[in-house]
């Protein structure tokens, strides 16, 4: 008999809504272009994978935003969440997220890996497109689990756990585990906020030059 493969256990779902668990925002700064040139530009970058044998991928950068561009975004943030503070937390080891970090990733170079962002580091992220011609599945897609025979499981991380790894209990599940649930499309200028605690991705990957990848700047906030 073949092995059956072990249960894997069920996340709660909750249907991504717009303007309850994200929210689109478009032409969200007025210099985009300017800081495009800024980011294309830098010479500071950490490589990941295939540069470099990391288990994230291409190129990282930070910061992305000047002091007055990600002030502009979080009073978006605020005023979409109806957050009154926003704040970066440190774990009890000293661990952070890369905040405000420009990242760059073209074709080949990664693949849809649904994941959630830790509890205990932030409630919402943000994913600001920075390719002016980046096809528009090169957005980003919430996914909820799909389960043996077809059902369809969560897709939302709860306490106790602060992160999918946690949730599932091992950083390991077979390839089909996941499935599309919800796709927003990749637009210059778009920036994508989310409740951290979702399961989301990348939706796809592009480019071979850094003038033509896939560049983001991400973002990450407890409120």
């Amino acid at each position: 008999m073949a092995p059956q493969r072990p249960a894997i256990p069920v996340l709660p779902y909750r249907k991504p809504k717009l303007g309850r668990d994200y929210w689109v925002l478009d032409d969200v700064l007025p210099n985009i272009d300017d800081i495009r040139a800024r980011c294309i530009a830098k010479d500071d970058w950490v490589e990941g994978y295939p540069h470099k044998p990391e288990s994230w991928p291409g190129l990282r950068a930070m910061p992305g935003l000047a002091p007055a561009e990600l002030a502009r975004v979080e009073r978006l943030v605020k005023q979409h969440t109806g957050a009154k503070e926003l704040w970066q937390a440190v774990a009890p080891g000293g661990a952070t997220l890369n905040h405000n970090c420009v990242q760059v990733v073209g074709a080949g170079e990664g693949e849809p890996r649904p994941h959630t962002d830790s509890r205990a580091l932030c409630r919402y992220a943000a994913v600001l497109y920075l390719s002016p011609d980046a096809p528009k599945d090169c957005g980003t897609s919430f996914f909820r689990q799909s389960l043996p025979g077809g059902v369809l499981g969560g897709n939302m991380v709860t306490a106790p756990h602060n992160n999918l790894v946690e949730a599932l209990g091992t950083r390991f599940v077979p390839p089909d585990s996941f499935t599309e649930d919800v796709r927003v499309a990749h637009r210059y200028n778009r920036l994508l906020l989310y409740t951290a605690n979702t399961m989301h991705s990348a939706t796809n990957y592009c480019g071979s030059t850094l003038e033509d990848k896939r560049m983001t700047a991400v973002f990450f906030w407890m409120a």
